[in-house]
């Protein structure tokens, strides 16, 4: 596993007024979590956090450097929990937790599949459906890996692979239920489209009024008669 730094700074004030004020000046306001100690509110820079994302993913180690009054402390942590804002698509908040580099955690890591081209069940109108995006793993933090492949590759059509066909590197417990499927290869039949037919204008009937028997009188003059 990667291991980065980042620089960050503990904040005291917390809320939504002073979290705002600091998106406004390109911050991330984020918390620490450790075990058996209260929670750290830090704030950290927005681009800076973008870099590392975008470089190393969020499986990554990060040597947190926090500043408090002129001095600086440091910490090891993981990425716990990206929170986003759905209207702008911007980082919201961020959650890091604490870890220690001899101690086993538990993490989830994302499965990406690889060979989907090749397999004969795509070949013949099928696609290859996701069903799982990530799998929980327990190890320690040197040892969680950026991603799992799955290879797709000798896939037919009805043909899925289970958790406990992952090939997982020496040393990591699966946590994940072995018998969920990760991804299957499904049919997909092609839609026929029916050619529009031209619309042809209503033709109003012809409304024929069907005269009346001039034996028959009306009902009203029968009874009359009577």
């Amino acid at each position: 596993m990667e291991r980065v730094s980042l620089k960050g700074e503990i904040r005291i004030g917390t809320g939504k007024s002073i979290t705002g004020k600091l998106r406004s000046q390109g911050l991330i306001p984020a918390v620490v979590y450790a075990k058996a100690e209260n929670p750290v509110h830090i704030q950290t820079g927005y681009r800076e956090f973008i870099k590392l994302l975008h470089q190393q993913g969020e499986n990554v180690i990060i040597d947190l450097q926090l500043v408090k009054s002129g001095k600086t402390m440091s910490k090891t942590v993981i990425i716990k929990e990206i929170q986003y804002n759905p209207l702008k698509e911007s980082i919201f908040h961020v959650d890091f937790q604490q870890i220690k580099l001899t101690e086993n955690i538990k993490v989830y890591v994302p499965l990406r599949t690889v060979g989907d081209k090749e397999a004969p069940g795509v070949k013949e109108g099928g696609i290859v459906e996701h069903i799982l995006r990530e799998v929980e793993i327990e190890c320690l933090p040197t040892q969680i890996p950026k991603e799992i492949l799955v290879d797709t590759s000798t896939l037919n059509i009805g043909d899925a692979i289970h958790v406990k066909e992952l090939k997982i590197p020496e040393g990591i417990k699966l946590l994940t239920d072995k018998e969920q499927i990760t991804v299957h290869v499904k049919f997909v039949a092609e839609e026929k489209v029916e050619e529009e037919k031209p619309v042809e204008e209503a033709v109003e009937p012809e409304v024929i009024k069907q005269k009346k028997p001039e034996e028959e009188a009306p009902e009203e003059e029968k009874k009359e008669k009577k």
